[in-house]
């Protein structure tokens, strides 16, 4: 069985503030507009500078936590996959966009530059910095139960 692999890891900064929508059904859907820089220095010792422009798409509780938690500016890193679509404008012109679909996100910008904290698709729940955060704004785990360790549990 011949193996693949659809996975992009970007650092950037947003261009726009994202744009929440959703659909029909009620799904939340997030666009984000992100740019990577590129810097190299030529043979004559030139600075050379190259952007590139990605757009980005969350689904469901990620879309939500970009719109709230990103904004135009904000440094932050992506992991997702491409995905192209195609479509026949209402001029009868075929169409097609190459996205980033986001798995998970983590915010690299400070808190002057904007909201810092992390998404884990997995966990979905949003985790600060601790060091940059005030103890009043940290979530509140104490009421979590749904895991018993005793000291007989741990092998060490």
């Amino acid at each position: 069985m011949a193996r693949s692999l659809n996975s992009v890891q970007l650092i950037g900064n947003l261009t726009r503030d994202p744009e929440l929508r959703y659909t029909p059904t009620g799904v939340a859907v997030c666009t984000l507009g992100l740019a990577t820089n590129r810097v190299w220095n030529t043979d004559k010792g030139e600075k050379k500078e190259e952007v590139e422009y990605h757009r980005v798409i969350a689904w469901n509780k990620l879309a939500e936590l970009c719109s709230q938690l990103l904004s135009k500016g904000s440094k932050v890193y992506v992991h997702g996959r491409l995905a192209t679509r195609s479509w026949t404008s209402q001029d009868n012109q075929q169409k097609s966009v190459t996205e980033i679909v986001m798995d998970d996100m983590i915010i690299l910008s400070s808190k002057k530059e904007g909201s810092t904290g992390a998404y884990d698709g997995e966990a979905n729940k949003t985790v600060s910095t601790p060091s940059e955060v005030a103890p009043e704004d940290m979530p509140d785990f104490s009421g979590d139960t749904s895991v018993d360790v005793s000291p007989d549990d741990i092998p060490f």
